[in-house]
């Protein structure tokens, strides 16, 4: 049997203290390859050493502090890792990332999610993400601008990107997501159910592919 505490601590989840990271966060720590740290322990944090290789960041995280550390986090992803936010950027401290736009709903058709062909949200149905227990919106309710290069994964109804990647404004990939983390969509009794354990599968796949581009640099 694996001890789970000579398991490397691959995720870093940051803590903001919020109610709702008691879902959101705090359940990684049952996670035996994730560390949940206090969001105001980041700077003393040893973000570049700790081995890491992702972070993951939620909507109720304080982006005054991520802005004073956005050198830090730009140094975690040129070291080939991933960055995964979920949430409405207001500051900049996510390279290539722009502000939240909310949408401008005129009728619950409007929150309607085109998905994309990708892994993360493969056999994923539309109405599931649109709809939470009839209701629209839950899943986002706006997006942010793309940076140039960026994969689009998920679009509101009037083709506004919902969820993209970025692979081109640092040496890592970075994942924006204009609702709450992507990894806690698991327990469902729908297809939205699927959408944690294929992100998390995604997760190792593109940093493996990250790394070995990283070695052929070196070469």
């Amino acid at each position: 049997m694996t001890n789970p505490a000579a398991m490397p601590l691959d995720f870093l989840m940051l803590d903001s203290g919020a109610i709702f990271s008691e879902q959101t966060v705090r359940g990684g720590e049952s996670n035996p390859r994730a560390k949940v740290l206090d969001q105001y322990d980041l700077p003393s944090y040893d973000l570049l050493g700790a081995g890491h290789k992702f972070l993951i960041i939620d909507e109720f995280i304080d982006q005054e502090l991520m802005a004073q550390q956005r050198a830090r986090i730009r140094a975690f992803l040129d070291q080939g890792n991933i960055l995964s936010f979920g949430g409405h950027l207001f500051r900049s401290w996510i390279p290539g990332a722009s502000a939240f736009i909310p949408k401008t709903i005129h009728s619950h058709h409007d929150y309607l999610v085109t998905v994309g062909d990708h892994p993360i949200f493969e056999g994923v149905r539309s109405e599931d993400i649109t709809y939470n227990k009839g209701v629209a919106g839950f899943f986002s309710r706006g997006h942010h601008p793309v940076p140039e290069g960026a994969e689009i994964l998920l679009r509101l109804a009037g083709a506004e990107p919902i969820t993209y990647i970025d692979r081109q404004s640092s040496e890592g990939t970075i994942v924006v997501h204009a609702g709450r983390n992507l990894l806690n969509y698991r327990q469902s009794d729908t297809s939205t159910g699927r959408i944690g354990e294929q992100f998390h599968r995604f997760l190792y796949e593109e940093h493996e592919r990250l790394q070995q581009r990283q070695r052929r640099a070196y070469v």
